[in-house]
């Protein structure tokens, strides 16, 4: 019996992202692109470790279409270290790292302009390709890039569509292509077949991606991707990592990212999937880290309205999760409950100094009660922070709950950028 081929995949690296990071001494990057070069190391460690046959990239290396040099080098280095041992390594590019505009290049053409060898970068153009893997075995890879959604409303048929329309028109293209690809790999009957493919999928739950969305998003049918033709399907673009034809074959997978963007994706679990496939099936395994783990992020929450001394009560409760070693480096927020009367008695800097062994205080969010809520006009404004401003026109405005804790949290984040 031929053994399987040892396939790693992952996707969503997004290097670039700063968000509650600062620049580290050591390397002049700032700490928190570290933590995703970091996880980058630690995945091409592991690659190189188990002697994987095949490393499948499902898109978005950086957070943004246009990086600098250096976040392009940290990336480029560690993919080809990859490769140097023998490994193959196929990338196909996501929304993140196509250029604004058609026929310019992504960010990750860069090696098959210098021809890397053992790098392929696949796109729609490059159509079914057998890909030998480590130890010779043939793999066919379809692969489905995001698509440029702009060229498609550029041309004059399309232009006066409405956006529902254009997305049934997109979701409708991409589910012909994938049913022509696994045509075409029929064709082969004896060669294993993987779909690498970047978008959405209708069933599928979404993360944190759309707060970095690049654009519009598009959907792909679940029906096209669950078809006997593919033996696996590696995806990249939704964060969380999942399964959407969980218990049957083929596995439909989306990785996740690597790295925990914000704090919506606080509980769910970072890494990426280590697949044996053979013809007809594929089995696999989560690998959350080697060596480095992703970077924790922690939500605490003090409800002091009944304590009489509610900083003795918030301190108290980080001492017994500093304990616990929940805070060291955490990037961590603080959300408190207060009275009115209760505001005043808060010290935000010994909160703060208390906290000192996380990674970040990403904020200190104050939920302050009022006893009967009233419009902005009735209220002495003069004598409120910032924050507490913002709390109140979005009560008076009637944000939701846990959207106004969000934008709060994203506004004290920012409030402490600037005041330091």
């Amino acid at each position: 019996m031929t053994e399987p081929i040892r396939i790693l995949h992952f996707a969503d690296i997004h290097v670039g992202m700063e968000r509650y990071g600062r620049v580290d001494a050591a390397t002049g990057i700032n700490s928190r692109v570290m933590d995703y070069l970091r996880r980058l190391s630690d995945l091409a460690e592991l690659a190189i470790a188990r002697n994987v046959d095949l490393v499948i990239f499902a898109g978005d290396a950086y957070k943004t279409r246009n990086p600098n040099s250096t976040y392009r080098r940290e990336f480029a280095w560690r993919v080809k270290e990859i490769a140097d041992h023998g490994i193959p390594v196929v990338m196909v590019p996501g929304n993140h790292d196509l250029p604004a505009a058609p026929n310019r290049a992504s960010t990750i053409d860069i090696f098959d302009t210098l021809r890397v060898a053992n790098i392929h970068v696949l796109d729609h153009a490059s159509g079914v390709t057998v890909i030998e893997t480590r130890r010779g075995a043939p793999v066919q890879i379809a692969p489905v890039p995001y698509p440029y959604i702009s060229e498609l409303t550029s041309q004059e048929a399309y232009r006066a569509v409405s956006l529902g329309e254009l997305d049934r028109i997109v979701t409708a293209k991409l589910d012909a292509i994938i049913r022509g690809f696994a045509e075409e790999v029929r064709q082969r009957p004896d060669t294993p077949a993987v779909l690498v493919g970047h978008f959405s999928v209708d069933e599928a739950q979404a993360g944190s991606e759309h707060s970095i969305m690049v654009g519009r998003d598009v959907m792909v049918s679940r029906s096209v991707l669950v078809d006997d033709a593919w033996d696996y399907v590696a995806l990249g673009h939704i964060h969380k990592y999942q399964d959407l034809n969980a218990g049957a074959q083929p596995p439909v997978v989306y990785s996740g990212s690597v790295e925990r963007i914000d704090f919506g994706e606080e509980r769910e679990p970072k890494g990426w999937v280590m697949v044996e496939l053979s013809k007809g099936r594929a089995d696999y395994e989560f690998i959350p880290h080697y060596r480095h783990e992703a970077r924790r992020f922690v939500t605490l929450n003090c409800d002091c309205r009944k304590k009489d001394d509610p900083l003795d009560a918030i301190l108290k409760l980080i001492v017994r999760n500093q304990e616990e070693g929940v805070i060291q480096d955490a990037i961590v927020r603080l959300r408190i409950r207060l009275t009115a009367e209760q505001d005043a008695l808060l010290k935000e800097r010994r909160i703060r100094a208390a906290l000192a062994d996380a990674f970040t205080v990403a904020g200190v969010i104050k939920e302050i009660e009022w006893g009967e809520r009233s419009r902005l006009g009735a209220i002495s404004v003069e004598s409120m922070t910032p924050i507490e401003l913002l709390d109140r026109y979005f009560v008076a405005t009637g944000v939701p709950e846990s959207e106004k804790e969000a934008l709060l949290a994203d506004a004290q984040g920012v409030i402490s950028d600037v005041i330091g």
